[in-house]
């Protein structure tokens, strides 16, 4: 999450959205897990937050230890949601440190987009300029998924090869439509082609994305050590411990 999430939620949560904002805010909220999952937590810290600071005294002196940390780790002005809003909107602009410094004190999870690395689709390289083939790759490669998903259905009709069905799986995982995408990689992992281990890796990656740490990490103790990036799985299930 990052501070202008925060303030979406914020003024979410406070009603100062327009119609059309409350409506967009929804439906991401319903179709996108992730996001989801992060105002879940942004909800549940604010609860705890006002629950353990229920008088005056108590939540001036959280401010006063709030400007500090502000101070120390931004090395600029405060952050805006302190002139803005009492004491638990600037505490919801700095939420991942209150989780480190104050009562919480556990070890944050791994992110999706730390470990989602993948590589640039060179699907039309060897002479073969399909027009749907171009437009997918290069779809893929501006990183447009949205668009590149229908060209690889399309494409995946006349040529279900194991490297369009990797880049197509990995496009519907983007745009998060997992069901499809696990099922792609499913697909794969049961396979032989080259594709196996990518194809696991993904699948830990679209668990890790819906914050189902526990199916990730099993999902990545089936990686062989012999994967080309297998320092990338090893690193992720260090974080995952």
């Amino acid at each position: 999450m990052n501070e202008e999430r925060y303030i979406l939620f914020d003024q979410y949560l406070q009603g100062e959205l327009s119609v059309e904002q409350r409506n967009s805010f929804e439906k991401e909220v319903s179709e996108n897990p992730e996001f989801a999952a992060d105002f879940k937590t942004f909800k549940e810290v604010l609860e705890q937050l006002e629950n353990k600071f229920g008088h005056e005294q108590e939540r001036e002196a959280f401010k006063a230890n709030l400007s500090d940390i502000s101070d120390k780790h931004f090395n600029k002005n405060k952050p805006k949601l302190v002139l803005m809003r009492p004491w638990y909107y600037a505490a919801a602009a700095s939420v991942i440190i209150l989780f480190g410094l104050f009562f919480f004190n556990q070890n944050t999870k791994p992110d999706f987009a730390d470990y989602n690395q993948q590589e640039h689709a060179y699907l039309t390289e060897r002479g073969n300029v399909q027009d749907e083939l171009k437009q997918a790759e290069e779809a893929f490669n501006s990183k447009k998924y949205k668009a590149a998903i229908p060209l690889f259905e399309i494409i995946l009709k006349e040529n279900k090869t194991p490297e369009i069905q990797y880049y197509y799986g990995i496009a519907l995982l983007e745009e998060n439509q997992f069901s499809k995408s696990e099922a792609v990689f499913n697909e794969l992992k049961s396979g032989t082609s080259v594709y196996r281990e990518k194809a696991l890796w993904y699948l830990a990656l679209s668990k890790l994305k819906q914050k189902d740490y526990k199916a990730s990490k099993q999902i990545l103790q089936t990686i062989s050590q012999d994967y080309e990036d297998y320092d990338e799985v090893q690193e992720l299930l260090d974080a995952l411990d």
